[in-house]
């Protein structure tokens, strides 16, 4: 069993970014730490930081090496399709034989024997000067990045700054390629060119998490002087010869290292929350190559290193971005001014090999996939139905193991075809429902965590009541606590559960600052709260906005199996500038917390804006407010207006059977068809009412 490792050099503190598939980015340590098996982001990090210390909150932290091992018990894989994670073959990687190429051997050069190498000591001489005098290899530089990342568990503080060296390469228009890893949580990026002893500061324009790739801009002109961008070359053949060029550790000069393409498919991006194309080479890619172009034999760039696989049963597998994720990259930065994202279909799929499967399902042929699940935050969610089987996408049919026509003779998992597609772009999807063929179009976008990977603008939320922290969970979060402490049902949570609504989080009490106002909760630590004052959380700006408005004489939390906290109001607003005196600390919240409180609406289409008045018509009632929910709100009609009761009444077919029952109670499907022209029957009313409350507070 083997874990990857993502490619950048960081120390001993460095990388904490995680994955869902079968591969983890966590830390890459130095050659006497690094574990047995592990897929590692090859990052250069300089070594002379000493640990950071943990205050006020004490940790009974693992060791990394236990961190490691303990990572591989949680499958990190992909909502999306999960069960296609096997069907490209990657758990069966052979160890390779053949010997590794030497540094500086010309394009397509074979090793030689001994006494045929001793017999041509001129010609490799010449073709190594070739290879340093190439022109390409000038357009390598070095990258020095100081990064300064969150703390997730003191959520108000950084941790200690550290460094680390990459690689990238320029692009043309004033553009550096790197990848993500390289500069992510940065506060200065400096880049240095070959035969230059002069660091340039360096801007970064965007970054991609999920595919690893981050812009960087130098505006020091003379840093371009004489400057020739790369060309990008097209997608490699298997044993096409690659060369790879970086800045790796060992040295501080460039290093070439050379060795041929040994596998074209979808692959687990570690530092990031996707699976997308990529390029398996036998070339050595070490600690530092990260961000570094991969060359072809006519010297055009094929994609950028990223990360290697490490175990005791294989060697010489490293991955490369190939250039067609590249170009998505800098497509979608050209057309939307930023990075939006790779779109996905938000479903889980299953594959239709068995033919008594198939046949109960009414598909004539072998082909198809199941749909298992529709996340409620997808494009897809309006068209697809579970139960569906998709046989085709954008005209290209899927077989029943999930696979899809890739070049002339070969077959690539379907999601490749997705990854295709950018933010906004429409795809028509050809479906079996109940045995009839129908063709559905859906939007594409991004898909909403529940669980977060990365968190958008670098600091995580958080909240203090009375010494209460809350926060939201995170990836981040998970990877920076020991397992353990994070608990079994919030680690189920992170790693399966789908997200409602955008904007919908799982908070948590991350910890308790002691004082006398919260004695009796002083051991409660990662929790999740569910309620507060009886009204279901929905994220934690909802929770600062629910005790901002709070007039009660207590404040009521409820937190998983019934556990209560309970405080009295004007108490806890008397200690709370004493707590952070105290602790040292600046603010009892974030600052995206002192922004005015939005209610997410649009459950089920992925919306997350506020409604207008053009939405509500006119003369309409308002849909109700959280303040309007309480324990007497389920008896109340509010008027609605007929559009927001139509785009309700297409998030029946989301709700749970438990759910469909509790509604129905309220007014029957007929009843709902019928009013669904005018919106005004009271008992249709009513079943808004319900359902709207079902799905933002559960039941």
């Amino acid at each position: 069993m083997a874990i990857a490792v993502a490619s950048c050099w960081f120390n001993s503190l460095a990388s904490t970014s995680t994955s869902r598939y079968p591969v983890s980015s966590q830390r890459l340590f130095s050659a006497s730490q690094i574990p047995a098996t592990r897929l590692v982001i090859p990052k250069a990090v300089s070594q002379s930081q000493s640990p950071r210390k943990r205050t006020p909150k004490e940790h009974t932290h693992k060791s990394s090496l236990e961190k490691e091992a303990n990572s591989q018990k949680i499958s990190r894989r992909s909502r999306d399709e999960r069960k296609y994670s096997d069907a490209d073959n990657r758990s069966g990687i052979k160890k390779t034989e053949k010997p590794q190429s030497t540094a500086f051997k010309s394009f397509g050069t074979q090793r030689k024997s001994a006494k045929g190498f001793m017999g041509n000591l001129t010609d490799q001489q010449a073709e190594t000067a070739k290879i340093q005098d190439a022109a390409f290899l000038n357009a390598v530089v070095k990258v020095y990045c100081t990064h300064t990342a969150p703390d997730y568990s003191l959520p108000w503080q950084k941790q200690r700054q550290f460094t680390s060296t990459g690689s990238a390469f320029m692009i043309g228009d004033g553009k550096l390629l790197t990848n993500a890893h390289c500069v992510e949580h940065n506060t200065q990026v400096k880049v240095k060119r070959r035969g230059d002893d002069t660091k340039y500061v360096a801007k970064v324009l965007a970054k991609g998490m999920e595919c690893d790739i981050a812009l960087l801009s130098v505006e020091n002109e003379k840093f371009w002087k004489g400057a020739e961008p790369l060309q990008f070359g097209h997608l490699p053949r298997l044993q096409d010869a690659v060369t790879v060029v970086g800045y790796p550790l060992g040295g501080d000069t460039i290093s070439v290292t050379k060795g041929v393409v040994s596998r074209i498919e979808v692959t687990s991006y570690a530092h990031g929350s996707a699976e997308l194309l990529g390029i398996q080479i036998d070339a050595a890619i070490n600690p530092g190559n990260s961000g570094g172009p991969a060359f072809n034999d006519q010297g055009e760039c094929i994609g950028v290193a990223f990360q290697v696989y490490r175990s005791d049963d294989v060697e010489n597998i490293g991955y490369v971005i190939p250039t067609t994720v590249v170009s998505h990259f800098l497509d979608d930065y050209e057309r939307n001014g930023k990075y939006t994202g790779f779109p996905s279909l938000g479903i889980l799929l299953q594959k239709l090999e068995n033919p008594a499967l198939r046949a109960c399902l009414k598909v004539p042929s072998n082909e198809g996939v199941l749909v298992r699940r529709v996340e409620p935050t997808s494009g897809a969610s309006n068209v697809l139905k579970e139960g569906d089987v998709i046989v085709s996408f954008d005209g290209v049919d899927v077989g029943s193991e999930g696979t899809v026509p890739f070049r002339s003779t070969e077959r690539i998992a379907f999601r490749y075809l997705i990854s295709q597609k950018f933010t906004g772009d429409t795809a028509e999807v050809g479906i079996i429902r109940a045995g009839d063929f129908m063709k559905v179009k859906t939007a594409m976008n991004p898909r909403v965590h529940l669980v977060p990977y990365h968190i958008e603008g670098g600091q995580p939320s958080y909240l203090i009541v009375a010494g209460l922290v809350f926060t939201p969970l995170s990836e981040p979060l998970i990877d920076e606590e020991c397992e353990d402490s994070i608990g079994l049902k919030l680690l189920t949570k992170a790693r399966y559960s789908m997200a409602r609504f955008k904007g919908e989080q799982i908070v948590i009490l991350s910890q308790v600052l002691a004082n006398e106002v919260n004695i009796g909760y002083e051991d409660m630590s990662n929790e999740q709260v569910l309620k507060f004052n009886g009204t279901r959380i929905k994220n934690i700006h909802h929770l600062a906005h629910l005790i901002d408005s709070c007039k009660e004489k207590y404040l009521i939390f409820e937190f998983e199996d019934n556990y209560l906290a309970v405080l009295e109001r004007e108490a806890s607003s008397a200690a709370s500038s004493c707590i952070l005196k105290d602790y040292g600390i600046p603010s009892e919240r974030s600052s995206d917390l002192l922004e005015p409180y939005v209610d997410p609406i649009g459950i089920g289409t992925g919306e997350n804006q506020v409604m207008d008045d053009n939405d509500l018509g006119v003369g309409d009632t308002p849909p109700i407010t959280n303040s309007e929910f309480g324990s007497d709100g389920l008896h109340q009609a509010p008027g609605t207006s007929s559009k927001w009761v139509k785009s309700k009444f297409e998030t029946w077919e989301l709700l749970l059977p438990a759910e469909r029952r509790e509604i129905q109670g309220s007014c029957s499907k007929q009843q709902m068809d019928n009013s669904i022209h005018d919106g005004k029957h009271p008992k249709f009313n009513k079943f808004i009412f319900n359902m709207r409350a079902l799905i933002y507070y559960g039941k």
